[in-house]
């Protein structure tokens, strides 16, 4: 074993050695340099900027292109953000495209949860999700989790941190996750509360993301060397991945014992109790509560950390949701459903931020068969194509010349509605039969947390805090969104 492990650490060695010696090559940032690494050296060169510098590149070829991968590994990808591209692959033409077993193998963290499937299995999962957030009572259970947390956590949180630097990242993370916790096995975690206790699992969600993205950086061979001999990245994602599971575990065990004990009618969720109760394997509920968890907490908590960071830097919009927020509602109430679609302005700058700051910012799939897309690119049964939602966003061709700008207006109708767009355009929400289920519960939760803070507080920024995506798999804030509160109301 020893012999392998030396030979491993050497071999990762030489290749970071030559990695090195083609990133100083490619300090000019031209990606023509067809060489033995493709074009993997410039991308790592870009790391600190990595999704600015791809968009840029799109936009000067199209929007379309061919990223070349070492030779050795079968890595070329197909990038693109043409609609038409995204409409046909996610849509048109969905059964030509599915996840497929390179999917699985980068994404193995998941196991069969929905994310991760096709055919039968991806229909079973999603009949039965459907089943629960179409249930007639689904949608006051969900605002009552909501706003038990806000009153209980969020607003408690933020009035004892008056005029101090917070970082309101955290704490949005901290309120999404004890909100899906509770939606999906009926336990109220309480993460965000005074005391700010860390919860294990909460930072382990973050090195998992961050490993996952690595790998679509790196040869298959690089990282299942790592993963074999246990190093790097693989090392942290196998820490994590073990610190998340017993955690599930441990409240799906909770879960099921109380639920046989009580009558579902007076469970603060009574729609999960039975599906915990009737489902023995395990694996399946592990799977299916691991990716939903992943899915509730990261995208809802990355969401409303954009839309505050573009709100507090766009004082005007700023004025202008609250003034429709003071029109509309009152503060000392639980505002419901009905209330909250008056919001039109708010709903229209919700719906910027998720355009420019996509929280999972590409998708990629591989055809069964070889195709030819929209946009004229022939591919086969190898090519990989990645949708690139975040660039899709900072393109003129699609958005138009004002496309890099925080504009609500864009969402508004000149009679006043909302303006919807077709989701192969704003792909925040994925498209086709594949689009997010959870689409109406993230803009509840989002209109309620944001209109809260908005009623009584002034978000600040605080000068100097560079903010910026990190290379993961969510587009989440590297360091987070440090920010001062001023009280209003």
């Amino acid at each position: 074993m020893a012999f392998f492990q030396l030979f491993t650490i050497f071999c990762l060695a030489l290749i970071f050695l030559t990695l090195l010696l083609y990133i100083f090559k490619a300090k000019n940032f031209k990606l023509k340099s067809w060489h033995v690494l493709g074009m993997i050296s410039v991308v790592l060169a870009n790391m600190h900027r990595l999704h600015d510098y791809a968009t840029n590149f799109l936009i000067r070829n199209g929007g379309t292109f061919m990223l070349k991968g070492p030779w050795f590994a079968n890595m070329d990808m197909l990038v693109t953000t043409h609609p038409l591209d995204i409409h046909h692959i996610l849509s048109k033409n969905f059964s030509n495209y599915p996840k497929g077993d390179k999917f699985r193998d980068i994404f193995d963290f998941f196991g069969d949860g929905i994310i991760n499937v096709d055919g039968h299995l991806w229909e079973m999962h999603r009949k039965n999700t459907l089943s629960i957030t179409k249930h007639v009572k689904f949608q006051s259970i969900w605002e009552t989790i909501v706003w038990s947390t806000v009153e209980r956590g969020l607003v408690p949180v933020l009035e004892s941190k008056l005029g101090t630097e917070i970082d309101l990242q955290q704490i949005f993370q901290k309120l999404t996750f004890d909100n899906i916790l509770k939606l999906l096995v009926d336990i109220d975690l309480q993460s965000l509360s005074l005391d700010f206790h860390c919860i294990p699992c909460e930072s382990a969600i973050p090195e998992i993301e961050e490993a996952l993205f690595t790998r679509y950086l790196f040869p298959g061979i690089v990282w299942k060397l790592q993963r074999l001999f246990r190093m790097g990245n693989e090392k942290k994602l196998r820490d994590a991945w073990k610190v998340i599971d017993e955690f599930i575990h441990e409240c799906l065990a909770r879960t099921q014992n109380e639920s046989a004990t009580r009558n579902e009618e007076d469970a603060s969720l009574g729609l999960f109790a039975s599906m915990l109760r009737e489902n023995k394997d395990k694996k399946c509920l592990r799977d299916s509560v691991v990716t939903l968890i992943g899915a509730g907490r990261e995208t809802t908590s990355t969401a409303l950390s954009w839309f505050f960071y573009l709100v507090a830097k766009h004082p005007i919009i700023e004025d202008k949701i609250r003034t429709e927020i003071y029109a509309h509602l009152e503060g000392d109430k639980k505002w419901d459903i009905k209330q909250l679609h008056q919001l039109v302005y708010l709903h229209g700058a919700l719906c910027e931020a998720l355009r420019l700051y996509p929280p999972i910012p590409f998708n990629s799939k591989s055809p069964l068969l070889p195709d030819v897309l929209p946009s004229g690119h022939k591919v086969n049964r190898k090519t990989r194509v990645l949708l690139y939602f975040y660039g899709m966003g900072r393109m003129k061709t699609i958005w138009g010349d004002d496309c890099k700008e925080f504009k609500p207006e864009r969402w508004i109708l000149k009679e006043g509605g909302i303006k919807h767009e077709p989701s192969y355009k704003f792909t925040a929400f994925n498209a086709g039969p594949r689009a997010c289920l959870g689409k109406d519960m993230s803009f509840t939760q989002m209109k309620i947390v944001a209109a809260k803070i908005m009623y009584h507080y002034h978000v600040e920024l605080v000068q100097g805090h560079l903010v910026f995506p990190s290379n993961s798999m969510i587009l989440r804030m590297k360091d987070g969104l440090k920010v001062r509160l001023t009280k209003l109301i």
